[in-house]
């Protein structure tokens, strides 16, 4: 009898340390740079769009605009309307608001990141800052639209492509969630911070511009399904809730991924390995949203076989070892990926794979290249 308790035992503290290990301290292994991150945010006063604007936008002081990365001067046609070169980013853009929205990105998280981990309440009450100056002060807060979000001179005022610019702010949301333990923020600047979100859903679900992005076929469609998701989420909408888990299953992963789990419309594009880690991420992140004990996406499949445990599985191996990568190399910013892709992370506790949560940790956590921060939307993992 004493045996088979000792053996029992035994076997519950196995099972103990294997959870354990699929479960990374991510509060201990990421404190040295949240904290440096959140000092270095500390010293940055809020910064809206209001503060920058652009001749060529047909918006308001507080609405948004930016222009479409891969959009040219036509040599042929000086002064004409603009023609394209996939994959090449046009430096001359207008990017100031895109940059202090990402800039926004960058610096909420990492600050109730800082409050999570530390309990210091200075963290907590300059994230409230922030989130006054975007969602609630008449002066600097932004429109709840992208109605002039990239903008392609001479051919349209704005692209419901552009809602792609905003993806940016899924992980504020989180942020604002995790905020809410705190004292910063009061329920009536909690309730107005919510209705911004309720609004810019509403504009979300039923404009040209975001219905045309809700049917876009590649990382766009994923990147619309995932804002609405996390905006969602954070507002309580079960029934937009519903509607997402829905289409994922219905629409995201019969049109996304093939039967062996790559990303055929990401990989057809100039910059294929960046392209698909991005919309890998994207993918990740609405299972991470939406799933729950009775309807568990990570594990969920087409009648065919798609879904993201194939999809997680088909790519692995190209972030533990780039030079099997079997397409052409992309076009810009080729040495700058992998980093610290959170699909591994969210996929290796989800399907019990720890083999993906050490390559996770193994991976650059940030980088200094612009092109790099704007695409890599969750930084902050231990708000998740």
């Amino acid at each position: 009898m004493f045996y088979k308790l000792l053996c029992i035992l035994l076997s519950l503290a196995c099972l103990a340390g294997a959870a354990q290990a699929q479960s990374p301290d991510i509060a201990s292994l990421d404190r040295q740079r949240i904290l440096l991150a959140a000092d270095a945010a500390l010293a940055e006063a809020p910064v809206t769009i209001t503060a920058f604007s652009s001749p060529r936008s047909s918006g308001g002081a507080h609405d948004f605009y930016s222009e479409g990365d891969y959009w040219w001067p036509d040599p042929a046609h000086p002064g004409g309307p603009y023609i394209q070169r996939d994959g090449l980013t046009n430096p001359d853009n207008f990017v100031a608001h895109r940059r202090a929205l990402v800039g926004f990105s960058v610096q909420v998280p990492a600050l109730v990141a800082a409050w999570k981990i530390s309990g210091e309440p200075r963290y907590a009450q300059h994230a409230a800052a922030h989130l006054r100056a975007w969602f609630i002060d008449p002066a600097t807060r932004l429109n709840p639209n992208l109605q002039y979000a990239q903008a392609i001179s001479g051919k349209t005022t704005g692209r419901g492509i552009g809602i792609i610019d905003t993806v940016h702010l899924v992980e504020v949301a989180r942020a604002i969630e995790v905020l809410q333990a705190s004292d910063v923020l009061s329920a009536e600047e909690q309730g107005q911070i919510k209705r911004w979100f309720t609004d810019y859903l509403q504009w979300l679900t039923t404009s040209k511009n975001g219905q045309e992005e809700r049917d876009a076929k590649n990382n766009h469609g994923s990147c619309w399904l995932l804002q609405v998701a996390a905006f969602a989420h954070l507002t309580g909408d079960q029934q937009l809730l519903a509607y997402a888990r829905e289409r994922f299953k219905t629409v995201l992963l019969p049109t996304q991924l093939a039967t062996d789990g790559s990303l055929p419309l990401e990989l057809k594009r100039t910059k294929p390995y960046g392209y698909a880690l991005f919309d890998l991420e994207a993918l990740a992140a609405l299972c991470q949203i939406l799933s729950t004990p009775e309807d568990n996406l990570w594990t969920y499949a087409t009648p065919d076989g798609r879904g993201m445990a194939k999809a997680v599985a088909w790519m692995v191996p190209y972030i533990r070892d780039k030079g099997k990568w079997p397409l052409q190399p992309d076009v810009m910013y080729d040495k700058e990926w992998p980093m610290r892709q959170t699909s591994l992370l969210f996929a290796g506790r989800a399907l019990g794979k720890p083999d993906y949560l050490t390559l996770w940790a193994s991976l650059p956590a940030d980088s200094a290249v612009e092109e790099v921060i704007r695409n890599f939307f969750i930084r902050q993992p231990v708000l998740w």
